[in-house]
């Protein structure tokens, strides 16, 4: 059963899942689909080497066009119990939580940019519907929508899916951001996501999609080169909360944004985070959803691990402009 372990120096909590290293990955050499070790568990007619299927929207001729199931080998578990041990300095609980996996079409080589909108939109309303299920448990303290796209990114396999991790307690990464977006709420009176979507529509540079809904950006301090946010322009707190009709905007500049990064870099490889506020907390005035979406171009080295810095080679300036324009940017 997976662990967690609270670090005594800086208060986070670390994930200690063993049984995630025998996972399949795509990647290995000679373990790809050329290779005759690898048979994909996503694809139609392997159901029987995944879990049972938690959810799903039919398809043609009774086959399925999106499957939701457990993760074969999680990160947590619902089997686990919640509740805190003491090892003397040590803090540890079992890995109690959800990890399921969203299979989002039943093409193997399909990417999501080039998925029709409503295909897309699909994908986004099982995220709020898998949302509001699992915040049923009053265990649950933060659920984490992501997707691992390229192997530079972490992802084990092609087939294209994203995960949702639910745990019994929001990650100090989530609590920052929450606690500053909180400071700038008490000293301005405003929510600084809803102040950079002003800003960023008056400055307009930065600005790499846009529609009657949402708005996507090289964030003003990006991290990363060609990091890209995505921010709903009316005021939210909790994704889950998505209104009906956004479903569908929202998977159009999701589409747009990933044809730009896609049609810029070369083998695009990016993580795409969901962020919002932990699900049993009430509606936040200071805080404002958002998805996250970044292109690993580079690795993460030791100045960055040692200071907290990051180190961005191209601004967030040049990069709108590449995106926007469909240069190709040169590695």
């Amino acid at each position: 059963m997976p662990e967690i372990r609270k670090d005594p120096v800086f208060g986070r909590w670390v994930i200690i899942a063993s049984e995630r290293g025998l996972r399949p990955n795509e990647f290995r050499p000679g373990a790809g689909p050329d290779g005759k070790s690898y048979v994909c568990p996503f694809c139609p007619g392997n159901e029987d080497l995944t879990p049972p299927t938690i959810y799903s929207l039919p398809g043609a001729a009774g086959s399925w066009r999106l499957r939701v199931v457990r993760n074969k080998y999680p990160a947590l578990t619902a089997e686990s119990a919640a509740g805190n041990r003491r090892d003397g300095i040590y803090d540890s609980m079992d890995g109690m939580g959800f990890h399921e996996v969203v299979i989002e079409t039943p093409e193997h080589d399909r990417v999501l940019e080039s998925m029709p909108a409503e295909s897309v939109a699909d994908v986004v309303r099982t995220f709020v519907l898998r949302m509001r299920e699992i915040k049923k448990d009053p265990r649950i303290k933060y659920v984490m929508i992501f997707k691992n796209h390229g192997r530079n990114a972490g992802a084990s396999l092609l087939h294209p899916h994203s995960q949702i991790i639910a745990m019994p307690m929001a990650p100090l990464r989530v609590l920052q951001e929450i606690e500053g977006a909180a400071e700038y709420h008490l000293e301005r009176g405003t929510c600084v996501f809803c102040d950079i979507v002003k800003e960023e529509q008056a400055f307009k540079r930065r600005v790499v999609a846009e529609n009657a809904d949402f708005l996507a950006v090289t964030p003003y301090a990006s991290r990363f080169s060609f990091e890209t946010w995505i921010l709903p322009k009316a005021h939210n707190s909790h994704f889950e909360d998505l209104p009906g009709e956004q479903a569908q905007p929202l998977a159009e500049i999701v589409k747009t944004v990933l044809s730009k990064l896609s049609a810029s870099l070369p083998d695009l490889s990016y993580n795409l985070i969901v962020h919002t506020m932990p699900p049993q907390d009430p509606a936040a005035g200071h805080y404002h959803w958002h998805i996250e979406i970044m292109p690993k171009l580079t690795h993460v080295a030791g100045f960055e691990w040692g200071t907290g810095f990051y180190i961005n080679t191209v601004s967030p300036e040049d990069a709108a402009d590449m995106l926007n324009s469909g240069k190709r940017y040169k590695v």
